[in-house]
């Protein structure tokens, strides 16, 4: 297995999720075993790497602070796992209309047809709003349930 970096990308001044983007992007044209190394400084990309990462089966395998607020984190891409039940997981627990419907959709514009969002939120009108946005037929949603009470996932396909 490779352990050098095939591929450095630095998203320095990128908010999130637009540095999981392009971690995102990079990894699916890299053979399995190989490395990239990821340059942020967008707080959030620690966490959403690692929330990735647990639904692909990709791996953060090391992080280490630059100079500054920047973090450079190393990726390993892994064979994907086919039970994951998504490409890319948008935990929205929190935010208020039109935070995840907005998040979701900007998400989904980056990505390839057929691959698919997990969204996350507990925001009440939620399904209602997925229910609205899922109707133009641009995007689909596959699945959806309650994990807890008032806590919502959303598996939405890019068509």
């Amino acid at each position: 297995m490779n352990t050098e970096a095939a591929v450095k990308l630095d998203m320095s001044g990128l908010s999130c999720p637009l540095p999981l983007l392009g971690a995102k992007k990079i990894l699916d044209d890299l053979p399995d075993g190989q490395q990239m190394v990821l340059i942020s400084d967008c707080p959030g990309t620690g966490d959403d790497l690692r929330a990735w990462a647990g639904i692909t089966g990709h791996e953060v395998i090391k992080f280490e602070r630059l100079n500054g607020k920047r973090t450079a984190y190393t990726i390993r891409r892994n064979a994907v796992n086919p039970r994951s039940g998504g490409n890319v997981m948008l935990d929205m627990r929190g935010a208020t209309p039109p935070g995840p419907i907005d998040e979701a959709r900007r998400l989904l514009d980056g990505m390839q047809p057929g691959e698919v969002l997990v969204l996350i939120s507990n925001f009440p009108s939620t399904p209602a709003d997925v229910d609205a946005w899922t109707a133009n037929g641009s995007v689909r949603l596959i699945d959806r349930f309650e994990p807890s009470h008032g806590e919502y996932e959303f598996y939405l396909r890019r068509e």
